[in-house]
């Protein structure tokens, strides 16, 4: 996703950031998990900022793919403790509500 971020921001002349990594890949796919809980552990604790702090602006986070939704819910949290403004979530597809 970072190559497809960094070109969607070059067309729109918006400054792009890697701001977030994956700690750690997780096995378990946020669709096998029995409830929302399940799927928040799951994303909770697995990215990190990259060099915080963040430039206070509005940020447009972009995802490939939307499910349960907890990843943006995670990576926005984090964006917003370490101090940028609003946090708007884009995803190129989505696997729909209850998938």
């Amino acid at each position: 996703m970072p190559d497809f971020a960094r070109r969607m921001a070059d067309q729109l002349e918006l400054p792009f950031l890697a701001t977030l990594r994956e700690l750690e890949l997780r096995d378990d796919e946020q669709k096998s998990m029995a409830n929302s809980t399940q799927q928040a552990r799951n994303r909770d604790g697995s990215f990190a900022v990259r060099s915080p702090p963040l430039p206070p602006q509005p940020v447009l986070l972009v995802d490939d793919i939307v499910g349960s939704r907890w990843t943006f819910t995670v990576a926005a949290w984090l964006l917003r403790r370490h101090g940028t403004g609003e946090v708007w979530p884009l995803a190129l597809s989505s696997l729909g509500r209850g998938q």
